[in-house]
């Protein structure tokens, strides 16, 4: 009997460090069919001429919807509450929300033959900045679209999105840009994850690349029933505009996951 009952406490024991492991995979994943929450803080500086520094929280809620046995729709939104300081020259402190951005992709419910995880859609900008400094006071869309592969712990993957402005304040430069985030990641029985990736942005106005390059550690643990990651990480600024920041930057993120039953 007691032999049963140990046998029984290692199977169940296992059982629950897979589930970590594949939520924290999912995580992984830009387009999981996982209801998530991340809240993510971020702190860069070395902006413009007046060294100006800005630190800003990013809340990210991913939903997907199911449209059928074959498709499923995934909503990512980007909201951003930020503070700066001297970030456009002598301009002094803003605080408040940036613009929102907000993605949708159409992605296949199981991946391909090969493993292959992918979505395409289209991706809005929002003018929803609570000050001028804070946002390009435009309109914006333009497609997005996320590939990647998990094999063995590892994901391998690049999301990529192109945005046009087409309304907004006349006055503002328009907007034209490229983001491109190709990623690795390694996730270990016990649900710690390794990332390594960039979000690098090209402004085709200005003709200027933005290459942050960011190393982050997250773990997954069960709080109540709640599972939750906690991330932190640094960056190094590889490549940014002249007004922009340099050096490192370091971010901190809690995310809330809630699985399907």
């Amino acid at each position: 009997m007691a032999a049963m009952l140990l046998s029984a406490l290692l199977v169940g024991t296992a059982a629950r460090a897979d589930d970590t492991q594949d939520l924290a995979k999912k995580l992984s994943n830009p387009i999981a069919s996982l209801i998530s929450i991340p809240i993510q803080f971020n702190y860069d500086s070395g902006y413009g001429p007046n060294d100006g520094d800005k630190a800003y929280v990013n809340v990210q809620p991913v939903i997907p919807f199911t449209l059928n046995d074959d498709w499923n729709l995934i909503s990512r939104t980007i909201v951003p509450i930020a503070w700066q300081n001297d970030i456009a020259g002598p301009s002094g402190e803003q605080f408040g929300l940036g613009d929102i951005s907000e993605s949708l992709f159409l992605s296949p419910s199981k991946p391909t033959a090969s493993g292959i995880i992918w979505g395409i859609g289209p991706v809005f900008l929002l003018p929803t900045a609570t000050d001028a400094l804070l946002g390009g006071q435009k309109w914006g869309a333009g497609p997005t679209a996320v590939v990647l592969k998990q094999f063995d712990g590892w994901t391998v993957g690049m999301l990529a999105n192109h945005i046009w402005s087409f309304a907004g304040d006349s006055d503002r430069s328009d907007i034209n840009s490229t983001f491109l985030q190709p990623f690795v990641s390694y996730t270990t029985t016990d649900a710690w994850t390794f990332t390594l990736n960039t979000e690098s942005t090209y402004n085709w106005e200005a003709h200027q690349w933005s290459v942050p390059v960011n190393f982050q550690i997250s773990k997954l643990v069960v709080i109540d029933k709640q599972p939750i990651s906690l991330t932190a990480g640094v960056r190094y600024w590889a490549e940014s505009p002249d007004s922009g920041p340099d050096g490192f930057g370091f971010r901190t993120a809690i995310t809330f996951l809630f699985p399907k039953k």
